[in-house]
């Protein structure tokens, strides 16, 4: 069996059984130890499994906490990618900007940039932008994040074309490339992503590597990764094949 087919098999039992043992694999697929640990290897570092002693494990996907929670948490990496986004947005340049801790610390830096119009879906991040145009998305207003999700947001972002869509993620990885937690959060990433000429997304080095259940993009519909630390050389190695630029 090649390399490739004994993977994708082990992939399946492991999604399948939430969890199979070396020794498991080992007498499932007639291979030394040695060649199984090295499958192993090759998906955790693909981000398909976890590798644990002696056994491969189910991906847990990441949920995420409060958004009161989340604005504490990491501010010191949030508040170097928001300094580092402000030279990429130029003035005059129309902006959409989804629910997040992470696009909120950049909504108070982009604040001081002069003539921008943000579309965005987010009450906290309409109020930083407020010095400037803004246009706030109608829709279901879920009061967790202060934020407006559903049918009718995304249906309002088709009607405008961004110069860029600024999206925080919860997860980046090479193979599920850019995930949220929440389904309704994902559909309006996905749709600002649709309707800008260019993608921005913004995440801090927690979040590389991880998986997440909704997939907003592959690595291929990002244009620029904006974090605070390099990513681990495989996922760096699948941004640049891919054509992001990582700053």
């Amino acid at each position: 069996m090649k390399p490739k087919d004994r993977q994708r098999k082990i992939i399946e039992l492991v999604d399948r059984q939430g969890e199979a043992s070396v020794d498991d694999l080992v007498a499932l697929f007639d291979v030394s130890a040695e060649t199984i640990r090295r499958d192993l290897s090759q998906l955790a570092e693909a981000g398909a499994l976890q590798k644990v002693h002696g056994a491969a494990r189910r991906m847990r996907f990441l949920g995420e906490g409060s958004f009161a929670e989340r604005i504490e948490d990491q501010a010191s990496a949030k508040a170097e990618i928001a300094a580092k986004l402000v030279p990429m947005v130029q003035p005059g340049e129309t902006l959409f900007m989804d629910t997040g801790s992470t696009t909120l610390a950049a909504a108070s830096a982009l604040s001081a940039v002069p003539d921008l119009t943000t579309v965005t879906n987010s009450v906290h991040i309409a109020q930083a932008m407020s010095d400037s145009e803004v246009l706030l998305l109608g829709g279901r207003f879920r009061n967790d994040n202060a934020q407006t999700v559903g049918p009718e947001t995304v249906g309002q972002i088709a009607q405008f074309r961004a110069d860029a869509a600024v999206l925080t993620v919860t997860a980046i990885d090479q193979v599920g490339g850019a995930m949220d937690a929440d389904l309704e959060e994902a559909h309006v990433a996905r749709a600002m992503r649709t309707h800008a000429r260019r993608c921005i997304v913004l995440a801090h080095g927690a979040k590389f590597g991880r998986s997440a259940a909704h997939r907003v993009c592959l690595l291929e519909a990002i244009d620029v990764l904006v974090c605070d630390v390099p990513p681990e050389p495989s996922l760096m190695a699948a941004l640049t094949e891919s054509g992001v630029t990582v700053c």
